[in-house]
């Protein structure tokens, strides 16, 4: 009687968004499940169990939100819109300022950078029960020219069974070390302006490499560079645009094939 007194006392204890995570293939390397019907569109209301919410808000930044109630912003500015929203996780890559903020609120209790001192890199590894964030360091070049060895990183969240990746403002493509690192992605929000990250038909080889059930674009700057990034893919992968700012995604309904999901980015707000 006192052994189940004291684990109620324990349950009881815990944060109510604590939940167990469903356990993920990143590393594993398994096939994407198949013969399934595609994401599909949704607005930002509570999300369904064994799935995760993906929400466009501009340039490189998502929301990511999981059944349990946990937020998630890739590539914090430090602005999301006209919301009170905070998030219980940001995470951000210093090449740009549009990547980053020097002043995040300190009301979010878990800033993640992708980076550490010059050349050292970072290493996050961030288990919050119903989602692990942990980050892969990539090289980025300096603004003033040269390059910055592991001054940015890629984040992986491992969540409902799925691994999502945000490749951040990818400078090259990943050695043989990183690919194995970032192991398979499910989902992954690739940037493809062409020229400020990587040039389009290097990240074409690493999206085609990586072979992500949906491939989300990010950091595009208008129709034309969109449209020569969807042509380029458009031999192995089908193209959706969604005409929608958000999706939800669970494993058993990733696409059978290949799919790039173009959403059409939008602020957040209380509405």
């Amino acid at each position: 009687m006192l052994a189940r007194l004291l684990l109620f006392l324990v349950l009881a204890a815990q944060p109510a968004f604590a939940q167990t995570r469903q356990p993920s293939h990143c590393i594993a390397l398994a096939d994407a499940a198949s013969g399934l019907e595609y994401v599909q569109p949704a607005s930002l209301t509570q999300v369904a169990p064994e799935t995760v919410r993906i929400h466009y808000i501009a340039h490189a930044s998502f929301l990511i939100r999981s059944h349990g109630g946990l937020d998630m912003v890739t590539d914090y500015t430090g602005f999301l819109g006209t919301t009170r929203l905070i998030p219980d996780v940001v995470t951000m890559n210093h090449a740009h300022d549009t990547h980053w903020t020097a002043h995040p609120d300190p009301a979010i209790p878990n800033v993640l950078p992708g980076w550490g001192p010059f050349g050292q890199g970072i290493d996050h590894h961030l288990d919050l029960g119903e989602v692990l964030v942990r980050n892969v360091s990539t090289d980025i070049r300096s603004q003033f020219g040269g390059a910055e060895p592991n001054g940015n990183s890629i984040f992986i969240f491992e969540m409902a069974g799925l691994c999502i990746g945000h490749l951040g403002h990818l400078h090259h493509e990943p050695d043989p070390d990183q690919y194995a690192a970032i192991g398979r992605l499910d989902v992954v929000m690739a940037p493809v302006d062409g020229g400020m990250t990587l040039d389009l038909p290097t990240m074409i080889r690493v999206l085609k490499r990586l072979k992500s059930s949906v491939v989300i674009p990010m950091h595009w700057f208008g129709g034309y560079t969109l449209d020569a990034f969807l042509l380029g893919m458009s031999d192995e992968f089908a193209v959706v645009r969604t005409g929608a700012p958000s999706l939800d995604i669970s494993l058993d309904r990733l696409p059978s094939r290949p799919t790039i999901m173009v959403l059409d980015p939008a602020w957040l707000t209380d509405d």
